[in-house]
């Protein structure tokens, strides 16, 4: 191989290792994009086949918890970004996924509030960001999910009539439902407090 392919190849490498962060490192867009310029951490280069593989081992795990698989990339991909911000074409190569399925992806994880769509000035692209609290908010989804099982299942109840064997039981699981409620808005403001002592985490966000 002579020198100068060398140096190409090298060249190609690197922009690979950017790419599987969202990190495009062209003059151009690093022009273009506010706060999507070059890392400004010390983790130095990363391989990009593990980020992938940790993309869809952890995807793995929310697609267990319930979440749909597609969105559960994107939403791992995010986690994966320095800034928690990527473009859908940024997205669709670290996930080597169609623009179609990342549109749903993406439309969905909006319409749940774990990701907002942020415009750029004098571009129609938009980037996909990760809010800040964004586990706080997954802790509140799950939240609004049990209270809607509680509705349902004290209708089930009134159905099968409390003084029946299912009746009771269905009973007991409604008062456990809203006893985690409770418990979990107890965790989250102990969270808010421990979490502000500690101080503003170190970050590449740009939030």
């Amino acid at each position: 191989m002579t020198a100068t392919h060398a140096g190409d190849r090298t060249a190609q490498d690197a922009v690979q290792v950017n790419a599987a962060h969202g990190d495009d490192t062209s003059p151009r867009d690093q022009t273009s994009q506010p706060g999507n310029s070059v890392r400004g951490d010390n983790s130095g280069p990363r391989d990009p086949a593990a980020v992938r593989e940790f993309i869809e081992r952890f995807t793995g795990q929310l697609t267990l918890a319930g979440f749909p698989r597609t969105p559960a990339r994107i939403f791992v991909a995010l986690l994966t970004s320095d800034s928690s911000r990527l473009t859908a074409a940024e997205l669709g190569a670290l996930l080597q996924a169609s623009p179609a399925s990342v549109s749903g992806g993406v439309r969905y994880l909006i319409q749940v509030g774990l990701v907002v769509a942020e415009g750029e000035p004098g571009s129609r692209r938009q980037h996909y960001r990760m809010p800040e609290d964004v586990w706080q908010d997954i802790v509140r989804l799950r939240d609004r999910q049990f209270a809607r099982w509680v509705t349902d299942l004290r209708e089930g109840v009134k159905a099968l009539g409390p003084d029946s064997a299912a009746g009771a039981r269905m009973a007991e699981t409604v008062r456990y439902f809203e006893f985690i409620s409770t418990e979990m808005s107890g965790l989250l403001a102990r969270w808010y407090e421990q979490n502000a002592s500690n101080g503003p985490a170190t970050s590449g966000s740009e939030h």
